[in-house]
């Protein structure tokens, strides 16, 4: 049985012109005006078209159908909070692990709790398989940069910083996401600021500390040529 291949995600062109990008970026807003209103089912690309006051005609030469307007504001949130993460994480770089903690993890939270309403929206938006690889390919970049960062981290070592820096993201992503989730009232908020940053500093300090006894007790069953000559 043939399946009938999806609708095209990207949008249709480019904005070059500033008038083109304002109108651009008009119909991204009434498109998550629209979403946060009517919720993803009923969105449509007239009622976008009208929330933005332009033509059905001119969404039309942008985004080719109601995937496409979703895609792209789904992208451009990711891509917000990707940027937030890495900037926090070039600026750490050579920090002890806890002040690389408390930087990012407020950095990620800021970024999300910024327009709270569309990180909640949103995650109704990310159910297809395009959208599932964009989350995935955004990610990895925040990832990328957090083990960039923490392989220069002045009081620790880690032996796979891909895989724990793939647990820090997803703690700091689902945790966030559990509070957006209960409606996000700012006490909650403010303990997730608190406690996301304990949680990920404990981890990272075990992993660190596990990797630092790892290390001693290889050295103990492996000694180097020097520390055996050295022995003798």
């Amino acid at each position: 049985m043939s399946t009938q291949p999806r609708a095209p995600l990207e949008p249709r062109k480019t904005p070059v012109q500033t008038r083109s990008a304002v109108t651009v970026d008009t119909i991204s807003e009434a498109t998550i005006q629209v979403l946060l209103s009517v919720g993803p089912d009923q969105l449509t690309t007239t009622r976008v078209a009208e929330r933005a006051g332009v033509s059905v005609g001119t969404l039309y030469q942008y985004f080719p159908n109601k995937h496409s307007l979703l895609f792209s504001v789904l992208k451009q949130h990711l891509n917000h909070v990707a940027d937030a993460v890495e900037r926090a994480c070039r600026q750490n770089h050579g920090e002890q692990v806890s002040t690389m903690v408390d930087s990012v993890v407020q950095a990620f939270v800021d970024a999300k709790m910024e327009r709270a309403d569309i990180s909640m929206a949103l995650y109704a938006a990310a159910t297809g398989r395009e959208e599932t690889a964009l989350v995935k390919k955004v990610g990895k970049r925040a990832q990328a940069a957090l083990a960039s960062m923490l392989a220069t981290a002045s009081d620790a070592q880690f032996d796979d910083l891909t895989f724990t820096s793939l647990l820090v993201f997803s703690a700091m992503g689902g945790a966030t996401r559990a509070i957006l989730e209960a409606g996000a009232p700012p006490r909650m908020v403010g303990l997730l600021r608190k406690q996301l940053v304990l949680l990920c500093r404990g981890f990272l300090m075990s992993v660190a500390a596990q990797a630092s006894r790892d290390s001693a007790a290889k050295s103990r069953l492996f000694p180097s040529a020097r520390s055996i000559q050295g022995s003798k």
